[in-house]
């Protein structure tokens, strides 16, 4: 069915859109202004409710603010990356957690037997596949939620991840999957690429 001509069908008003979506850029280069933990917390406080399967929210969030710890990531980032993570306000590694069954009596109480499943002989492969796939979904809401705050991302998977894993988690648990850097945006934004329109997308059987 198609909507009345002039009617948005979007609970959102139009600036809320264009805040998340249509107006918001990736962001290579950030003003001085800080990032602060408030802003990170109240981001976080938003984005924690988008889904998961079990509920299980792997993702975890490593902010690098001290000089040494960016120091530590830059050697890890491609060339083309460095010099922008090493000005941005915010860097911030973001990982799937594989002990993430950890958390499952707590977050997904009715089901205990799934944190035994995950924990069992031979499911290490399930469980990191589990791991990635949903703190993928989650760094989606994430970006969405840095928009929402009235920040930028600029997010990159340009980095050496056994490097990057050797260096910030030894241990193993925690496995990279992208870089953000985070802050208020500069300059001019880069104009909109195409994209693919509701045809090539949609498709109804």
């Amino acid at each position: 069915m198609t909507a009345p001509a002039g009617q948005d069908l979007h609970p959102l008003d139009r600036a809320a859109q264009d805040l998340l979506f249509r107006a918001a850029r990736t962001a290579d280069a950030f003003a001085a202004d800080p990032v602060t933990d408030e802003q990170v917390h109240a981001i976080h406080d938003l984005v924690r409710h988008g889904p998961t399967a079990f509920n299980s929210q792997p993702l975890r969030i490593v902010l690098l603010r001290s000089t040494d710890a960016r120091r530590r990531l830059l050697p890890h980032l491609s060339r083309g990356n460095r010099d922008k993570t090493a000005a941005a306000p915010l860097t911030a590694i973001l990982a799937a957690d594989t002990s993430f069954h950890d958390h499952l009596p707590r977050v997904f109480p009715h089901r205990p037997e799934i944190r035994e499943w995950f924990a069992g002989p031979g499911h290490a492969g399930e469980r990191e596949a589990h791991a990635r796939f949903n703190a993928a979904l989650q760094i989606g809401y994430l970006i969405v939620g840095i928009r929402a705050a009235g920040l930028a991302a600029g997010p990159m998977a340009g980095f050496d991840p056994a490097g990057l894993d050797t260096e910030f988690f030894p241990d193993g648990r925690l496995r990279s999957l992208v870089v953000v850097n985070i802050g208020r945006p500069a300059g001019t934004a880069r104009a909109r690429l195409p994209r693919l329109s509701t045809t090539d997308v949609i498709h109804t059987l």
